[in-house]
């Protein structure tokens, strides 16, 4: 299944692919790959997706539709 959540953020910021594989320290290929659903997004670069984007996992695996991230504690 296609991650269309990681697509539209990264397009939403007029980000490029290879920017972003860059901040997460991968190749361009494999960013790709995320977002086609080649390859599933390990547990560390969601957490990092969630981080750069400010907001949460869950709303980048599609469990919900609010951007908005949990409160830290």
């Amino acid at each position: 299944m296609h991650n269309t959540r990681i697509r539209d953020l990264r397009e939403d910021r007029d980000l490029s692919q290879k920017q972003l594989a860059e901040y997460l320290k991968v190749h361009q290929t494999t960013y790709s790959d995320y977002e086609l659903g080649k390859l599933n997004v390990p547990i560390p670069v969601l957490l990092e997706l969630a981080d750069y984007y400010d907001t949460s996992v869950d709303y980048l695996l599609r469990r919900t539709n609010c951007k908005e991230p949990y409160p830290k504690e």
